[in-house]
């Protein structure tokens, strides 16, 4: 059962980057993908300033912000190759 909320998760936290970022959201797969990866980003970065959230809105919030800071990153290095 926790699996479909990390999924969940995972998908709503990319949704919100998405629409935070770039104005809109970028579909359901990447979506899915930006806020996985978003959610051990921002578990990381979090840890290493010694931020601990728990629950489902920590986990949200941590995933959206590892998925913001994931999508700026990609967008300096998409602006670079362009």
């Amino acid at each position: 059962m926790m699996f479909i909320w990390y999924i969940l998760i995972g998908i709503l936290a990319g949704y919100l980057a998405g629409k935070i970022v770039r104005g809109g959201g970028m579909g359901l797969l990447v979506n899915l993908i930006v806020g996985i990866i978003g959610g051990v980003l921002g578990g990381w970065l979090f840890g290493i300033m010694g931020i601990w959230t728990t629950g489902v809105i920590g986990s949200l919030i941590t995933a959206t912000v590892g998925a913001i800071v994931l999508l700026a990153i990609v967008s300096l290095f998409s602006k670079r190759n362009s």
